[in-house]
């Protein structure tokens, strides 16, 4: 099993990661044996990987970043870097190597201090790897005031030190980052590819592994969450629901309610399984006792610490109502399909019944409708516009078709 293995339907970018990992092996060679650098070398110094979501951004930066810390013996007589067995792919992969450094957000944004943490450990050598390697999976998420600062370290980076910077398309990058990188731009993989990493990796059911990589449309990861998660399961055919009841203004007004309380429940019970712990954590490193008063001075970063868990909060509760909008967005995309006679495959196989009589009942045209209320509600809630008014006019616009 090589460190490529995980990276599902992108043989063109896997063939450029592992030409450039190659170069990389024999440009840190030249530099301890004091040889001249190869200037036709495919490797560089910070990395920009877009893509649908679910197409295997991080993914392909969490292998790339293995195979540069590969230590395989092979590479001597040749072969690729990127085994997979050796200590340097393995603790790369796990993510306990010293010297590669993943970060990931589940808050609204990346701000100031934490790039600039990020900044002063990419001017460090390389602790026991081969590189510095720093990925950075939501640089989308990045304030513009982080960005600034990000632009220093990727325009004058440390020589043994490799950013990769993952977003979801060219766009969602500052322009000064991004016209410093080089660019991969992956697609979303093919229903059959995931199903077969689901059966093969997962040991998941092939019905359902087919079933739960058609229904995401190529999301590897949901379609992960959908074959193994009875919950998933459930949420999602709840939401698949909601168009068949939202026949009156009640039913718009109770199938909103309840989407935003799904949502809420989902925050819920991340709160539930990653606050308490932090929490303890921090008192017993601040020195507080259980059951006891904190020391003195403590109440600043109990206070960070609350903030931060409610930022977290709100952007779980928008991650799972931006997921029901999604599979909605899916629904309809199949009664288009269905309206207009398409050949394409249709995802939602297993409520077939909801999309035929839909699209019985309707136009094409209300049926684009739909689909740009869905839509508009997304966008609603990127402007901060409170959930439930967002959902409740989604609702009613879905009724009025």
């Amino acid at each position: 099993m090589t460190v490529w293995d995980d990276l599902v339907g992108q043989d063109r970018v896997q063939e450029q990661l592992a030409a450039a990992a190659k170069d990389a092996d024999a440009l840190v060679t030249a530099v301890s044996d004091g040889k001249p650098l190869d200037q036709g070398s495919k490797m560089t110094h910070a990395w920009l990987f877009t893509g649908p979501p679910g197409s295997g951004r991080s993914t392909a930066a969490r292998a790339f970043a293995a195979a540069l810390q590969c230590t395989s013996p092979d590479r001597a007589l040749g072969g690729v870097p990127g085994c997979g067995f050796c200590d340097g792919c393995h603790t790369s992969l796990i993510g306990t190597h010293a010297d590669v450094q993943v970060i990931r957000t589940d808050l609204l944004s990346i701000g100031v201090k934490e790039t600039r943490d990020l900044v002063r450990r990419a001017q460090l050598s390389p602790a026991v790897g081969r590189w510095q390697v720093i990925v950075m999976e939501d640089a989308d998420r990045l304030t513009e005031g982080a960005g600034n600062v990000l632009l220093k370290a990727v325009e004058e980076p440390a020589p043994r030190t490799v950013w990769m910077l993952c977003a979801p398309s060219l766009e969602d990058v500052l322009p000064t980052i991004r016209s410093r990188c080089r660019h991969l731009t992956l697609s979303t993989p093919p229903v059959e590819a995931v199903a077969d990493v689901l059966i093969r990796r997962d040991g998941v059911d092939p019905e359902r592994a087919h079933s739960a990589a058609r229904a995401t449309q190529g999301h590897i990861g949901r379609a992960r969450r959908l074959a193994t998660d009875e919950r998933a399961r459930a949420r999602r055919a709840a939401v698949l629901k909601v168009p068949l009841r939202v026949a009156d203004v009640g039913g718009c007004l109770k199938a909103a309610q309840e989407l935003i309380d799904t949502a809420t429940d989902d925050a819920k019970q991340m709160a539930e399984e990653v606050d308490v712990k932090e929490t303890e954590d921090l008192k017993a490193a601040l020195g507080g006792v259980a059951g006891g008063r904190m020391p003195r001075g403590t109440a600043g970063a109990m206070k960070e610490l609350e903030d931060k868990q409610k930022r977290r909060k709100t952007r779980t509760q928008r991650d799972s109502l931006d997921l029901a909008l999604t599979e909605l967005t899916g629904f309809y995309r199949d009664v288009l399909a269905l309206q207009l006679g398409s050949r394409i495959a249709i995802a939602n196989v297993d409520v077939q019944d909801s999309l035929d009589r839909i699209a019985e009942s309707s136009s094409p045209a209300q049926t684009l409708r739909r689909i740009e209320s869905v839509i508009a509600c997304r966008e609603a809630m990127d402007r901060n516009v409170a959930p439930l008014l967002a959902v409740e006019a989604m609702t009613m616009a879905l009724r009025a078709g």
